[in-house]
Formats: C-alpha cells, structure tokens, sequence
C-alpha cells in the first residue's frame, strides 16, 4: 500500500520517524480476534507461539520479556540472533499446552488461530484464562479471514499489511512502548511503498505466478497461495496475475492445472522446517525440473523461478521484504 499524503508529508518533516505516542494509558482495553482483553499493566513475560509474533515483540525490542518460543520456519532474523540464542525454544513446531504453561507467561501471544483459539491444537484462549494467562493472536489470522473453512482457513477479503501494522501497534501498545511500534511501522510502510512502486515501473500487463510452499509428498498435489492471502496480495501490488482463483489460504492444487494455466513466474517456499520432504527448497527445484508435467512450463524452462522465505509468505513484517526479494527479481525476467 502507498503512504497517504498525510502520513507521507508527517515522516518528512520527522526524518523518517513519527511524533512520540504517548505513554499506554492502563487500564488498556482492545478486541482481538473476537475476545476482549484488558490489561491493568504491561505484561512482565510472555510466551510465543508462531515466529511472526516472536519477530515483531524483538523488532520492539521486548527479547527481555519473552521465556519461550516455537512454531518456526526459518531462522530468525539476523539483527536478533543473540537475543534468540538466550531465550528457550519450547518446541520447532507446535509445544504442548503444559510446555507452555510452565514458563508462568503474563501473556502467550499466538500467530494462529489453529494453535490458540476456540479448536486451538496448544489450548484453547479460555484454557489459558482459567489459569490467568491473557493471549493474543495476530489480527493478521482473524481479519478478513474465517478460520473455520478450509485446511488452513479462507481469505474473505484480500489481506493487507494493515492488519500486521495493527497486530504491532496494539502489542506495542500492550507492552507500553507504543513509540518503538510507530517507529516499526512507519519504516515498513516506507519500505511497502518503495517495493510496490519499483515493480509497478514494469508496467507488466500478462505475467502471471504461483507460489509453491509445499507438498505431503513430492509427487502429490502441491499447497500453493490461494488469490487473497499474502502472496495473493503481493502479486497484486506488484502487476501479478495469481493463476490460482482459491480463497483458501493455502489450497491444494494439480500441477496438471497449474502447468495449463503457465504461470510467468514460480516462487518457492525455502524454510528450516522439515515436516514434508518438499519443505526443501532444493527437493522442489528437483522436482520442477524433472516432472514430465512441471518442466514444460515456461517458467521452468526460461528459468523464472524464484526462492523465497516461506516465513515471508506468512502473514508477517517478513512480507515487506517479500516483496522487495521479488521487486529485484521481476526486471530480470523481461515480463510484459
């Protein structure tokens, strides 16, 4: 999204940074996600469950705060390697309810829904306040989505970043330090911009895309983006037709179909993970360039494929710098 005039003409005169917010007012009252939350003070320690919310409590420099984290994709962000190393990781994927509850966290801040909410696989949010624990998910996972449809939930209007600024803000806000979540968004929507206006340079009018973040199985039908989650929204703002016209988060479809459709460009989830052999990067490289289906696309063939964090894929902060990865990528392909 571009900066509104008004947000643009206040960082020029602020060199970049937005006016001080003021201090939280306790007692703090917000909806999340359906549940409304009041906090008498700012949160001592909390737990993580999704790296997305990890990543944005260390952008506002609460690392102090965190006794434990899990549910990661990739490696942490560089500038926070340190901080990470000190902090327990309860578990690479999901932890257990009782692995979570004995860090005897203030909060437990949640990516998604599936992992804390009313079918949460960790607990459920009333679990957590039986025991005095507030929670909160992203906003990123609630608006503009219905996680009761589809594997992984179903877009109802296209994501934006607004709900990750929102999701920054309000934890900010939570944790009082309201000024370190104004400054964090106002880089990024900075950086949203720039991306968006470089691609839209291109003035690219028939290239398509897929995004490929994983399989069951190698030969099985891939989980690729369905047309309004991130990547839905990536390709949007950089002049990119999705070939795939789910609502789904992250549907699966027949390479028979994706391989009719001929995407211009193929993007590819690289991550740590490894619950599918396909979470490799290297494994679908392989695979796209063997297939007797998948090696007569054109973006096979011409090389058009590009390796991306699967955790940018995600909603996260991480999506700013998806979409300055693919911004770079996009000239070098001579797309119309």
């Amino acid at each position: 999204m571009f900066l509104k005039p008004v947000l643009a003409a206040v960082l020029m005169v602020w060199g970049g940074t937005p006016p001080a917010a003021a201090d939280t007012a306790y007692p703090l009252t917000l909806s999340n996600c359906g549940v409304e939350l009041s906090f008498d003070r700012a949160p001592e320690s909390a737990v993580t469950v999704g790296q997305a919310a990890t990543e944005i409590l260390y952008s506002l420099g609460l690392g102090d705060s965190i006794k434990g984290t899990s549910v990661w994709f990739s490696e942490v962000l560089p500038q926070f390697k340190d901080v990470n190393d000190g902090i327990e990781r309860l578990a690479d994927n999901d932890p257990s309810f009782e692995s979570v509850v004995a860090k005897r966290p203030d909060l437990v801040t949640a990516q998604y829904e599936w992992h804390v909410g009313p079918q949460g696989i960790v607990a459920t949010r009333q679990q957590f306040a039986d025991l005095g624990i507030a929670s909160y998910i992203l906003p990123s996972d609630c608006v503009g989505k219905d996680n009761a449809s589809g594997s992984d939930g179903t877009r109802t209007a296209m994501y934006t970043m607004d709900s990750i600024y929102r999701g920054v803000n309000e934890l900010a806000r939570i944790f009082d330090v309201p000024h370190q979540g104004e400054t964090l968004v106002a880089d990024l929507r900075q950086r949203e911009a720039g991306a968006i206006a470089k691609a839209r340079g291109l003035d690219l009018r028939d290239a398509s895309a897929v995004f490929w973040f994983s399989s069951a199985e190698i030969r099985t039908d891939p989980f690729v983006a369905g047309r309004k989650g991130p990547p839905g929204y990536m390709m949007q703002a950089l002049g990119l037709k999705n070939v795939v016209d789910s609502d789904e988060e992250w549907p699966v479809v027949s390479w028979e179909t994706i391989a009719r459709a001929n995407p211009s460009v193929i993007v590819i989830a690289k991550m740590d993970r490894r619950r599918f052999a396909a979470d490799d990067y290297r494994t679908k490289l392989e695979f796209l360039q063997s297939d007797p289906v998948t090696r007569q696309m054109d973006a096979v063939k011409n090389n058009r494929i590009v390796i991306l964090d699967a955790h940018a894929m995600d909603p996260s902060i991480r999506n700013v710098a998806a979409l300055e990865t693919l911004a770079e990528a996009l000239p070098e392909f001579g797309l119309e």
